[in-house]
């Protein structure tokens, strides 16, 4: 049985609000939101990859807090996990593979074109009310 390749997503919340980010690159993903992250490397925990990615791709010291039950399939042989997360330093800005940063309400969270893989992550996000209040 082959591993899957685990890629993390942060759903970074404050104020009651989740951040969606806008790719940019590859040009089949551009202009497609999704939730920050990205691939686990060797040797990494999906905690400290999630860590190192949010720092790399918005420019900001984040923290795991809690995993989000389930996990949704990617391209063949890809995984994607999911962490609510606390923003600890750092304003988030579009640094890599993305062009655009939205803060979005419950309200608000479909007005933007999540990249297909991510609906169902965004779906369970919103299924945990309690992390919402606690950012």
């Amino acid at each position: 049985m082959t591993r899957s390749i685990v890629v993390v997503g942060g759903a970074l919340l404050s104020g009651g609000r989740l951040l969606a980010t806008r790719r940019s690159a590859p040009p089949e993903l551009a202009g497609r939101w999704e939730l920050p992250g990205g691939k686990v490397e060797p040797g990494e925990t999906p905690e400290r990859a999630l860590v190192r990615e949010l720092r790399e791709e918005l420019g900001v010291t984040a923290e795991p807090v809690e995993r989000v039950p389930g996990e949704w399939p990617l391209k063949p042989g890809y995984v994607l996990r999911v962490w609510t997360v606390r923003l600890l330093a750092g304003t988030p800005e579009p640094l890599e593979d993305h062009d655009e940063l939205r803060w979005l309400t419950p309200d608000e969270i479909w007005d933007v074109d999540w990249l297909d893989q991510d609906v169902a992550a965004v779906k369970a996000v919103l299924a945990v009310p309690a992390a919402w209040r606690r950012f």
